[in-house]
């Protein structure tokens, strides 16, 4: 989806303290855990959530009883 005039980009810019900020809220992360995040993936949005939910994610135990195992 093409950004509209005002639409924030789907990148998070760990310089820009207001931008990490809302970026954190957004989801439901640290400033922190976002540079973090955009060291190991990059600093595209979706990219950087994924792995915030992957980090924050269940036990390997639950992922197998998820999965069938």
């Amino acid at each position: 989806m093409p950004n509209s005039p005002g639409v924030e980009p789907d990148r998070i810019d760990v310089q820009d303290e207001q931008a990490l900020a809302r970026w954190a809220q957004r989801l439901d992360a640290t400033p922190q855990q976002l540079r973090e995040a955009v060291r190991a993936v990059g600093d595209k949005a979706s990219d950087v959530e994924m792995h915030l939910k992957g980090s924050r994610s269940s036990s390997n135990e639950d992922r197998v009883k998820e999965l069938g195992g």
